[in-house]
This record gives structure tokens, C-alpha cells and sequence, in this order.
């Protein structure tokens, strides 16, 4: 495998639009790197330039010892799997798979023994001699995969490939992919991966790291667990997690005790939170960040709590999602299923008591997170 880099990388169409503002990404030899965030911020045009599909206004592409910005794909030592899987559909799965090597004027016996190889670890030596047609969303997945597994590439390309299965096998299938790739590190033939999701979820399950990037530019690069309880800016905030942090305007007063406002109500902060919160002056506007699962429920007239209506709930067996407006704000609230108060329904009045310990501040202006600073 190889290790990729994306050096001051830069897109720009013929009409003026600059969709990648000069990205740097250090991809190590088989790591598993996801790019993810919202629709339009560029990483499928960031994987199509990797993969040569893109060309490249400025700054390099670099995989292996090799700049590739303008390498043909073929030559690039890529293998590429595709929402739409991309199947030749009079051929057989068999056929599908050797189809490269086939293309490469390999020899006979060494494409059947590649193709049977890449059929066990996928497990569908039974789909052979099936054509496209034949086969279910997950099966056809698993035999673009294993086109792609077949060719031995430097770099694993996949363009949102669980997108078009249903919720409960794309969560099979990323247990499969990540599987895969763990077994190839074992096995002692580590697969470099770049993977675009706009799923989130995906993201945090199947990555050894997470580019986050947002309208061409990227926001942060961490693990998983590091984008979740650090992340850098409130953009990421908001995106990483289920249901999304809850992200509201306050005033911090650094003036004796820490404290922020937000509307009418004041909550204090934890001694460990306030020592590391930096603001440049008492009374500073910035941005309050909890996550769902971080508030509780409390006994009206609790100190350090918000309070508000009930305006939607949502049961899900294990836990409950409170919907409260608190001074205009729409939180998210996650309950443990075993501490749901049946009478706090729709227009009823709750206080939510904050774990001040893992909040976050953000800067205002900038959106920066003055809690880690």
C-alpha cells in the first residue's frame, strides 16, 4: 500500500467557482481516512481529483514516492468502488472481478486463483455465475469491492458506496468493510482507504481518522473520539454526533465567578471548564455548546439548570429524545429510558440540569472552541 498525500490542493471551474481552497491531507500507509460533511463541500470532488477523474487546478497529489496530478487513473495504482457499484451487467460476477486482470493480459491461472481468493474473503464464492441482475443490493456491493480488492492497489477510493442499501444493511455493511480492512493489516498486506460519506454515523464507526470538511475547506482532522469530546470549531460540533450538539448564543462573564447567560437564565461553569476557557473580555458573545446527552432532568428551582416547554418527544425504547424550547432555542435532551417521566409531555415544563463539566464555548465570531485553548 502507500501513503497519500494531499499538498495546498485547489479545484477551480472554467466559470470562476473555487470548490477546494488549497487542502492539506497526510493519509498514512494503511490507515483508514473517511471524508466526510455536508452536501457540496467538495470531498467527492477531493477523491475524484485522487483518483484522476478531476483534474487540478494547483498543489499535488502524492501517493507512494510518486506525484500523480497527471498520471492517467490506470496509472495511478488506485482502485475506485462507486455508489452505483458500476457492474458490467452482461457479465457474471466471476467475469466482474477478473474483468482488470483480464485487462491486464495477466495469466489464466493466476486470474483464477486471484478471483477465488477475493471471492472467499468476501463470501460470495455461491455468486459466481449469477449475473448483476440476480444479485441484492449487498451482494452487488460486496462484488465491487471485491473488483477493487482484486487489483491489489496502492489506494482504496470509495464514493459513498453504502448509499443506496437500507438502514440495516448499511450497518452490516460497515462492519464488513472495516472487517476487511482489519484483516488485510493483519495479514500483513495494510489497505490504504479513502472513504466519502455525508453519514456521520458512518464516519465515527469505520475510521481510523476523519477529515471534516466543509464548503472546500477542511475543519479538522482527528479519531473519532478525539472530534467528539475536542472538536475544534462549532461546524464540527454540530456535525459530529447523534443527535447534533445542541449550539446556542450566550454571554460569558469572566467577572468573579464564570458564568453564561443565555435569555434570561444564567448557569455557572465547572472550576475545570472555566480554567481553560481563554476570553479576550468580560461579557464576551459566544456560542454555548451541550451535547444531548449530557443534560438531566431536574427538580424545578435546581441551580445551574435551563428551563423550558416541551415542544416534541420522541420515544426510542432505551432512551427518549426531549425536544424543549429554552428562550427561543430548540434543545435536544437524550433520557435514559428508565429515567422518562411519562408527564412530561408536549407543553409541560422541564429543567434540564447541564453536566457544566463537558460543556463547550465557542468563539462567536470565529466559531473557534475557547474551551481547549
Amino acid at each position: 500500500m502507500a501513503h497519500l498525500q494531499l499538498k495546498k490542493l485547489v479545484k477551480k471551474y472554467p466559470n470562476g467557482f473555487e470548490a477546494v481552497h488549497g487542502i492539506d491531507l497526510d493519509v498514512k500507509d494503511g490507515e483508514f481516512m473517511v471524508l466526510v460533511g455536508p452536501s457540496g463541500c467538495a470531498k467527492s470532488t477531493t477523491l475524484r481529483m485522487i483518483a484522476g477523474l478531476e483534474s487540478v487546478t494547483a498543489g499535488e497529489i502524492r501517493i507512494g514516492e510518486r506525484v500523480v496530478n497527471t498520471l492517467v487513473p490506470g496509472r495511478r495504482g488506485i482502485a475506485m468502488v462507486f455508489q452505483n457499484y458500476a457492474l458490467y451487467p452482461h457479465m457474471k460476477v466471476r467475469k466482474n472481478l477478473s474483468f482488470g486482470l483480464r485487462l491486464a493480459g495477466r495469466p489464466k491461472d493466476e486470474i483464477e486463483a486471484a478471483t477465488k481468493e477475493v471471492a472467499e474473503i468476501l463470501e460470495i464464492e455461491a455468486l459466481l455465475d449469477r449475473l448483476p441482475k440476480e444479485l441484492s443490493g449487498g451482494q452487488a456491493q460486496r462484488v465491487a469491492l471485491g473488483r477493487a480488492l482484486i487489483k491489489k492497489p496502492e489506494v482504496f477510493l470509495f464514493d459513498e458506496p453504502l448509499s443506496n442499501l437500507d438502514a440495516k444493511l448499511r450497518a452490516s455493511m460497515r462492519v464488513r468493510i472495516t472487517d476487511l480492512h482489519r484483516r488485510l493489516k493483519e495479514e500483513g498486506r495494510p489497505a490504504t482507504v479513502i472513504y466519502v460519506t455525508h453519514d456521520q454515523t458512518e464516519a465515527m464507526t469505520m475510521g481510523d481518522r476523519i477529515c471534516v470538511m466543509k464548503e472546500g475547506h477542511i475543519m479538522q482532522v482527528a479519531d473519532p473520539v478525539t472530534l467528539y469530546d475536542k472538536p475544534e470549531n462549532a461546524f464540527v460540533a454540530g456535525f459530529i454526533g447523534t443527535p447534533e450538539m445542541n449550539l446556542m448564543n450566550a454571554q460569558l462573564s469572566i467577572a468573579g465567578s464564570h458564568t453564561l447567560k443565555i435569555g434570561n437564565q444564567t448557569i455557572s461553569l465547572a472550576d475545570e471548564l472555566a480554567s481553560r476557557i481563554k476570553a479576550s473580555a468580560d461579557d464576551s458573545e459566544v456560542i454555548l455548546g451541550i451535547r444531548p446527552q449530557h443534560f438531566h432532568l431536574a427538580p424545578e428551582g435546581t441551580a445551574d439548570t435551563l428551563s423550558g416547554e416541551v415542544t416534541a418527544l420522541e420515544f426510542m425504547g432505551h432512551e427518549v429524545y426531549l425536544h424543549v424550547n429554552v428562550e427561543g432555542n430548540s434543545l435536544i435532551a437524550v433520557i435514559p429510558g428508565e429515567e422518562y417521566d411519562p408527564t412530561n409531555v408536549r407543553g409541560s415544563k422541564v429543567c434540564l440540569k447541564v453536566n457544566e463539566s463537558r460543556a463547550h464555548v465557542f468563539d462567536r465570531e470565529s466559531g473557534k472552541n475557547i474551551s481547549f485553548t
